[in-house]
């Protein structure tokens, strides 16, 4: 079931091919897909643009099907408690902390640019990002692939902030 809403774009890469959509009313924010914005003859959204989507609730939260409409974004001072880093940011910035860890991919999508992995004897899930996996020199992660990690503290919980395949940190 769909419905309407209207926000603030928080961010939006095209490159990567999607962004999150922050809803006025409050609650979780909306993921925006590029292939809704190419639908309405847009090529990107301006973060802190106001627009109207229409959503639906998926496996993984509020993920927009129609960009309705886009007004530009208003001009606003940012100030360090204003602005969320994004997961990029961190991982590139943030100091890796302790020892690899052994983990597994819990699920990876290349077309989004992120996935999660399950570090052995934690249920917590830590969010992996593309563009982690290319610093280290991966193309793609598949399911249940064994890796060793180094996590970084995000805004949301823990992150990959180093991985290198299992092999290289464990010899025979």
């Amino acid at each position: 079931m769909s419905r309407f809403v209207t926000g603030k774009v928080k961010w939006y890469d095209a490159e990567k091919g999607y962004g999150f959509v922050v809803p006025v009313e409050g609650g979780p924010d909306v993921m925006v897909h590029a292939a809704c914005v190419r639908a309405a003859g847009l090529t990107h959204l301006e973060e802190g643009a106001k627009v109207s989507l229409t959503v639906v609730r998926g496996d993984r939260g509020l993920q927009a099907t129609e960009v309705v409409g886009m007004t530009e974004a208003e001009e606003v001072e940012e100030t360090s408690e204003s602005k969320e880093a994004r997961p990029t940011e961190i991982a590139a910035e943030a100091e890796p902390q302790g020892e690899f860890l052994a983990a597994r991919v819990k699920w990876f999508n290349k077309q989004k640019g992120f996935g999660f992995l399950n570090v052995f004897g934690d249920p917590a899930d830590v969010f992996v990002h593309m563009e982690t996996l290319r610093r280290h020199g991966f193309q793609d992660l598949q399911p249940g692939e064994a890796l060793c990690v180094r996590l970084v503290e995000g805004p949301r919980g823990a992150m990959a902030g180093e991985i290198c395949r299992w092999e290289e940190v464990v010899r025979p």
